[in-house]
């Protein structure tokens, strides 16, 4: 089950596609786009993916940040931000530690979840069910964007 709205958010600490340490506190005072998806290179995941390479001017200068998060380890992030040009970073997630926390482990794979974090650090909204073609819009239009 989802963490809900209202929830404070997890703290995390990774490794992104450049091998750079990345926290959630970080991005204290900025929106953030934390988004599971199960595997790089995948159907699914490159749509949902794209839709956000695709529309990121749309979340530059609003104090947005797009985070994409996968078991998946920093060469198979750098392998997929550089097929398909994605202008955001990728967590790695290797241990799972993300994933059960903000519980969408799906027995070792991430579930398809999307939490928007308020600046703040409460989850203002939940994606449990993601139209990977239009999840990057669907968000900013939720987002009076």
């Amino acid at each position: 089950m989802a963490l809900t709205v209202g929830t404070p958010a997890p703290s995390f600490t990774t490794k992104d596609t450049q091998g750079q340490t990345v926290s959630l506190a970080d991005f204290a005072g900025k929106t953030v786009i934390l988004y599971f998806y199960p595997k790089d290179d995948t159907p699914g995941c490159t749509k949902e993916a794209c839709s956000f390479r695709d529309n990121y001017a749309a979340y530059q200068g609003k104090d947005i940040v797009v985070l994409g998060v996968s078991g998946d380890d920093e060469s198979s992030h750098q392998a997929f931000t550089e097929k398909f040009s994605l202008p955001f970073p990728l967590l790695a997630d290797v241990d799972k530690s993300i994933m059960t926390a903000y519980d969408v482990d799906g027995g070792g794979y991430a579930k398809r979840v999307t939490y928007v974090i308020d600046g703040s650090g409460t989850i203002s909204h939940v994606y449990t069910s993601v139209k990977t073609d239009t999840h990057a819009t669907d968000i900013l239009a939720d987002l009076g964007l």
